[in-house]
């Protein structure tokens, strides 16, 4: 544009090409001058607004500890806030790490200007950590602590907010052992009787008073649920009464693994009944693996074999009710036990006997009267009703204490789960 302006002026003047030139220079110099001059203002503005901003306070009591009750790699940060807190001036604070001091710290978080704590998940184990807090205004300037340290982390044996867990394992395995070896030295130990347990002989007794079989279906599930383990475990104290009576025991499965399990418990509770000749590896067959193709073979079974007996022992789905309807219609006596909540009301319904959730995990204890069985499930009895006095007391504690008649926390460590 300078250029222009001095061409412009030689066309109307007549001034020569160095004449010009000076011209030209002395413009630039001028604007030169002018930025320079503008410079200087805006620096000076800025270093009166800083010399004129309040200082910033860095935090103080600066501290850092091994995170307690840990895995390891992790330090805790506290602080006491900036006497410049509550000026509403602050955006949080930065928290700076590092090896050596000396050589500069590096940034490893920040939190908010409320919180007054921070924990380091990036050290190392046993490895000195220095660390430095700084107050961070909402322009951005910072005030640094004084730098603390070493510091180490280090991982723990034990996590001593887990007491309570420990003792309740410990609790829960004494409890097992005694009543275990209670069991296996002949003492009586006591279950409440189950009415479909009960049930069970006269079933069996029925089916072979009648010569008609027993149907058992142990659900759609598959080896890995509990429900299905405790429906085979059911399946082998059946087999033997039914070897004994010498009645046809059909077990239709709908899973392939579970049928090969199914084979072995049915097989082998003949043998032990004395009776191995009388086992037919056909009557424990694989139907499918589709929900309703199998509720309409195993309907199919129930309506031409006419079973006097059906016992379903496992996990089922939508299937039960059509499954337990159909028994029923063909006149079987139905014992159901399953701990699927939302299929209960079905078989309450539908059957003549039905063990509900935990009655079937205890149904192979109380049917055989295995010792370690039977042991188990007495010691799990147990440490149940330790947990409810427990609770009931803990209840009342806090209650009490919310209330304000009493004033106390002693239980409170009891509650601590980490």
């Amino acid at each position: 544009m300078l250029a222009d302006r001095g061409l412009a002026l030689v066309g109307r003047s007549g001034v020569g090409p160095a004449a010009v030139a000076m011209i030209v220079v002395a413009l630039f110099l001028c604007a030169g001058v002018t930025l320079a001059q503008e410079t200087v203002d805006v620096e000076a503005a800025e270093a009166l607004a800083e010399e004129t901003l309040p200082p910033l306070s860095p935090p103080t009591a600066v501290t850092a500890v091994d995170t307690p009750n840990d895995r390891g790699s992790s330090i805790n940060i506290t602080w006491e806030h900036s006497p410049d807190h509550e000026s509403g001036t602050l955006l949080g604070y930065s928290i700076y790490r590092s090896a050596h001091p000396e050589t500069g710290f590096v940034f490893a978080g920040r939190v908010p200007y409320i919180q007054d704590h921070y924990r380091d998940s990036g050290v190392g184990d046993r490895a000195p950590t220095y660390y430095r807090v700084a107050t961070v205004a909402l322009d951005g300037r910072e005030a640094l602590s004084q730098a603390f340290g070493p510091v180490e982390a280090f991982p723990q044996w034990f996590n001593m907010a887990r007491v309570n867990v420990l003792i309740a394992v410990v609790i829960f395995v004494v409890a097992i052992i005694y009543f275990v070896n209670a069991a296996k030295s002949g003492k009586n130990l006591f279950i409440r009787r189950l009415a479909g347990l009960d049930e069970m002989d006269n079933a069996v007794g029925r089916a072979t008073e009648m010569g008609k079989p027993i149907l058992y279906i142990t659900g759609l599930s598959t080896i890995s649920d509990v429900a299905t383990i405790a429906g085979i475990n059911i399946l082998g104290e059946v087999a033997k009464k039914t070897a004994e009576y010498n009645t046809k025991l059909i077990v239709p499965c709908a899973d392939p693994i579970v049928m090969a399990v199914e084979q072995e418990v049915v097989k082998e509770a003949y043998a032990k009944a004395g009776r191995p000749d009388a086992y037919n590896e056909d009557d424990v067959f694989y139907l499918t693996r589709s929900q309703f193709a199998y509720v309409a073979g195993v309907n199919g079974i129930m309506v031409r074999q006419r079973p006097a007996t059906i016992l379903y022992m496992g996990m089922f789905y939508a299937e039960s009710l059509v499954l337990a309807e159909t028994g029923a219609a063909v006149g079987a006596i139905q014992i159901a036990g399953t701990d699927a909540v939302t299929q209960l009301p079905f078989f309450i319904t539908s059957c003549d006997y039905t063990l509900i959730g935990e009655e079937l995990y205890a149904a192979s204890a109380y049917l055989s009267r295995e010792p370690i069985l039977l042991g188990g499930l007495k010691g799990q009895d147990t440490v149940k009703f330790i947990a409810g006095v427990f609770l009931i007391v803990a209840v009342v504690v806090a209650t009490l204490a919310a209330t304000g008649v009493i004033e106390t926390n002693f239980m409170a460590p009891l509650f601590v789960t980490g």
